[in-house]
């Protein structure tokens, strides 16, 4: 066990020894507000979930905490259930709103999705105002107190002890997953969607995921909340509610869970000392909240690593990039077409940016499609990984229409992409960003994180061991724990191949992978794409260095104003006049060019 994990473990168990000695310290007010600051930290956590890990915009966090609460008080007072049961059924109303309001997110995005989830906020908000069930403005009073052998819950100090547990197991569930494969899909979709999709990530079911813990766990504090204040009323659930935990969530670091956590209980005391000056504790909240996004964007949990990145220097010695070791060669050459364009368009209103473009590639050839900017290469290849859904045409991957497929379909039948501009998870670590594409479950699986959490740790531990063997194999071992953004770019170029590579495709679109490259960083990109098709994989890349086009590709299609103007070897396209006349224009039509271009582009 390292020292730093010696360390945490040491300062988690200081903290649960105090928390659990801290009753002993208060008077009946004071244990009132840690159990209102306890239910506020479980409110934050699953904000955090939905906004920090997956980077959802969540304004509806203080709704699922009033259908809790409302229901817990509606089935006890109303139709006479015991506690226990009633806050079961409110936990299944508000996962069932959860969802509910997640669906949203399927198609919006950004502040779109923000203004959505306040509206639904605002909706409940005016319901259990009016609603007769709801008790209206008056609330509902009679909360039973729930009931344990031996406990006398209606006393707020063993009520203390409940929460307690309830929150140590909601932090713990809530670190889980996200230092697992669940949390490490969500943390990929916030920083890149489109990446995160590329490589696998089932995206619009991850978004209802996100938004479905959330619901759990405020559907947890506000069952806590029912059973605590026994009397339930819509001001508890206003939209200033809603805003100070969304406070508490950015002061204390929506990136971090446990800054989530001491972000509410540092503005739950924050509140207490303004409780006599309401007008005032506003706009402290609002300038707390500003500072902490202009000086602190990472909130109280990221000043320690910004502080020391100010203060210390680094010491030892600069890691260096490790060879690439070749790919095991495939037993059997692989046979059939594996790629089939037909007929494709690609309009964007009055832009054509693909016409009519048709090619075929067979399994284990390396195709290299060339053209000058603008020609159509990158547009070619959204379409073939699902990006862009065609205007007309079809697309086939070893035979099977895939057409309309999205991004995460095609990469589980086995696409695979880099990006012109790199799309790498920039908040996530070198080993996370190929631990991402390593894990091929399905958004189904995720029952094992309720039900069986030790299959998702033995999971988790088999995709590391195969995310070290990636890491040797491009020689990256080095750079395992460090961001995409720390390192050099030929380096995040490889970390890129790495990542697409892990998701054993039968195809592989390698988007520029020579842009920014020096010479040698280029001879060793095409050693890697070499190894790559020995190994059995058919890659299809678009690249301005010619020489390497020419040197790696047995084909190459030539693309002009998104049309095919040129198909076949390296030498005849080379020599094609129309490529001549896309790549110099019509005054440089003369005997001598072709054989000029050849010997450029074949050197």
């Amino acid at each position: 066990m390292s020292q730093s994990t010696k360390l945490r473990l040491g300062s988690v168990a200081v903290i649960g020894i105090l928390a659990w000695l801290l009753p002993y310290r208060l008077d009946s007010y004071m244990i009132h507000v840690a159990n209102v600051t306890i239910l506020f930290a479980i409110l934050a956590i699953g904000l955090g979930l939905v906004m920090g890990i997956a980077g959802q915009i969540n304004l509806a966090q203080i709704a699922f905490f009033g259908v809790a609460a409302y229901a817990t008080a509606i089935l006890t007072t109303r139709e006479g259930l015991g506690f226990w049961t009633a806050a079961a059924l409110a936990m299944l109303i508000s996962a069932a709103i959860g969802v509910l309001i997640g669906t949203p997110a399927l198609r919006m995005q950004s502040h779109y999705l923000g203004i959505v989830t306040l509206g639904l906020a605002l909706a409940l908000i005016n319901w259990v105002t009016n609603a007769h069930v709801a008790g209206g403005a008056e609330g509902i009073t009679g909360i039973p107190a729930p009931e344990l052998p031996g406990i006398d819950l209606r006393d707020d100090y063993f009520f203390y002890y409940l929460e307690l547990i309830v929150f140590a197991l909601a932090l713990a569930f809530g670190l889980f997953v996200v230092h697992t494969p669940l949390g490490r899909k969500m943390r990929a979709m916030r920083d890149d969607s489109l990446a995160a999709g590329a490589v696998g990530v089932q995206v619009p079911q991850l978004r209802m995921t996100a938004f479905f813990l959330s619901s759990v766990y405020g559907g947890v504090a506000g069952v806590l909340y029912a059973g605590l204040i026994r009397y339930v009323a819509p001001e508890t659930f206003s939209i200033a509610n809603m805003f100070l935990l969304l406070a508490m969530v950015i002061i204390g670091g929506r990136q971090s869970l446990v800054g989530c956590v001491v972000g509410a209980v540092a503005l739950s005391l924050l509140r207490e000392v303004l409780v006599d000056y309401p007008t005032y504790a506003q706009v402290i909240y609002g300038s707390v909240v500003v500072l902490t996004v202009v000086f602190a964007p990472t909130g109280l949990a990221g000043l320690p690593r910004r502080i020391a990145g100010r203060f210390l220097r680094r010491t030892g010695e600069i890691p260096k990039l490790g060879p690439f070791r070749p790919f095991p060669e495939a037993e059997a050459p692989a046979e059939g077409e594996v790629l089939q364009v037909d007929a494709v368009s690609m309009h964007f209103r009055g832009l054509k940016a693909l016409q009519d473009v048709s090619l075929t590639v067979g399994a284990g050839e390396i195709r290299g499609i060339v053209g000058p900017n603008g020609s159509g290469k990158t547009t070619l290849f959204n379409v073939v990984s699902g990006l862009y859904r065609p205007t007309s045409g079809r697309v086939l991957l070893a035979g099977r229409d895939v057409t309309n497929a999205r991004p995460h379909v095609l990469a589980r039948l086995g696409v695979a992409r880099t990006f012109q501009n790199l799309r790498l998870f920039r908040m996530l670590t070198v080993r996370d960003n190929l631990l991402v594409a390593l894990d091929q479950t399905t958004i189904l699986s995720n029952w094992r994180y309720a039900l069986w959490p030790v299959g998702v740790w033995r999971h988790d531990r088999a995709l590391r061991a195969r995310a070290g063997e990636l890491l040797d194999r491009f020689g990256l071992a080095a750079f395992a724990g460090s961001a995409p953004g720390e390192l050099p770019y030929g380096t995040q170029r490889r970390v890129e191949i790495a990542r697409a590579m892990a998701r054993q495709p039968r195809l592989l679109l390698l988007d520029e992978p020579a842009a920014g490259l020096n010479g040698e960083e280029v001879r060793q990109l095409g050693e890697i794409v070499r190894s790559i098709r020995a190994s059995g994989v058919t890659v299809v890349i678009i690249e301005h260095n010619m020489g390497l086009v020419m040197s790696l590709c047995e084909r190459v299609t030539v693309l002009a104003s998104g049309r095919v103007i040129a198909d076949g070897s390296p030498a005849e396209v080379a020599r094609a006049p129309q490529v001549v006349e896309a790549y110099l224009g019509d005054s440089a039509m003369s005997e001598d060019v072709p054989e000029a271009v050849e010997e450029e582009v074949t050197q």
